[in-house]
C-alpha cells in the first residue's frame, strides 16, 4: 500500500522528541458566558457563577501527555471534560491557558494563540478527532474513502492515485472491506461509522488522537471490537491519545493513566491501576463504587 508522508514542517529530532511529552496543557479554563470580577477573582463552589451566570466548564486544568500514552479523562454528564478536548481541536475557543506540542515549532508556541491559518496545520496534520456522533466528523453523503481523501486533501496531498490507496489502507486496517469504501457513511452501522471517524483522523499520521466518548450509545459486542481497535492502533502506531469517557470500564481497558475531572476542575489523576485500586477524593471513590 502507498503511505503519504505527512507533517512536513514539523520537527525532526526524534531524540528530543522522544524525551519529551507530545502535549503539555497548562491551566486551561474555558468559560461559557461574560464573565464578571466576581467569577473571575473569587473560588466559585460549583463552576456556576451567581452573579453574572456564567458556567466555567474547565477550569485551570493542566497536564502533559506523553508520546505513545493513553491519557483518560472520566467524569459525569457536564463536568467538563468533552469541552477540554474540543477546546484542544479549537471547536471552542478557550478563555485563558496555555498547550503546546512538541511536534509543532519544537514545543514552543502556544496553540490557542497561534493564527486561524497555524490552527488548521494542527488540526490537519498534528491531531486526529473522532466525535461522539459520528455526523460530527464525518460527510455523511460523500463516500467512506471521500472522508478520508477530504483529510488528505486538506493537508495539500492531491495526487488521486496515492489518496486512492492511502484511503484503502486505512480502511481496512479499521476493518471496513475495501469492497465498500465507496460506500456513504449513512448506510453503515454505528459501529463502522467510528470506525471510518478513525480512520480519518489517522489519514496524515498524526502523533495525537483525541477520542470523544467513542462507544456511547455502541451495542457491547461492538463496543469491544471498537476498543480492541483502538488499543491496536495505539500500540502499532505509538500514537498518544486522549480518551473521554464516563465509563470506568472503557477507561480502565484503554488508559495509562487516567483524569478525573468534577465541574470543571481536575479532582486527582494518576495511573488508571492507582485510581481504579485506590481513589483518594470522595467523588472519584463514588464514581468507581458505582462501577462495582
Amino acid at each position: 500500500m502507498t503511505s503519504i508522508q505527512t507533517r512536513e514542517g514539523s520537527v525532526t529530532d526524534e531524540n528530543n522528541q522522544a524525551d519529551s511529552a507530545v502535549l503539555r496543557v497548562n491551566q486551561l479554563t474555558k468559560r461559557f458566558g461574560p464573565g464578571c470580577s466576581f467569577c473571575e477573582h473569587e473560588e466559585l463552589e460549583e463552576n456556576y457563577c451567581p452573579v453574572c451566570g456564567s458556567v466555567r466548564a474547565c477550569s485551570n486544568v493542566s497536564f502533559d501527555l506523553d508520546r505513545g500514552e493513553i491519557l483518560g479523562i472520566v467524569g459525569e454528564s457536564g463536568s467538563g471534560k468533552s469541552t477540554l478536548v474540543k477546546s484542544l481541536y479549537f471547536d471552542q475557543q478557550v478563555t485563558s491557558g496555555s498547550a503546546h506540542i512538541q511536534d509543532y515549532k519544537n514545543g514552543e508556541a502556544n496553540i490557542f494563540t497561534e493564527s486561524a491559518q497555524q490552527q488548521r496545520y494542527i488540526r490537519n496534520y498534528i491531531m486526529g478527532m473522532v466525535y461522539q456522533n459520528p455526523h460530527l466528523g464525518l460527510k455523511m453523503d460523500y463516500s467512506s474513502s471521500g472522508n478520508v481523501a477530504e483529510k488528505l486533501i486538506s493537508a495539500g496531498h492531491f495526487h488521486v492515485g496515492n489518496i486512492r490507496d492511502r484511503s484503502a489502507e486505512l480502511l481496512e486496517k479499521v476493518e471496513i472491506p475495501v469492497s465498500r469504501m465507496d460506500e456513504q457513511p449513512q448506510r453503515f452501522s454505528g459501529g463502522m461509522q467510528q470506525r471510518v471517524q478513525i480512520s480519518k483522523a489517522l489519514a496524515n499520521n498524526p502523533p495525537l488522537l483525541l477520542l470523544d466518548e467513542v462507544t456511547t450509545g455502541l451495542d457491547l459486542s461492538v463496543q469491544a471490537k471498537v476498543l480492541d481497535l483502538i488499543r491496536s492502533i495505539q500500540r502499532e502506531l505509538q500514537v498518544a491519545m486522549i480518551v473521554v469517557s464516563h465509563d470506568l470500564g472503557v477507561i480502565r481497558m484503554l488508559a495509562d493513566r487516567t483524569m478525573v475531572m468534577k465541574q470543571g476542575k481536575v479532582v486527582e489523576q494518576g495511573l488508571t491501576d492507582q485510581i481504579l485500586e485506590d481513589p483518594q477524593h470522595p467523588y472519584t471513590q463514588l464514581l468507581v463504587h458505582s462501577l462495582l
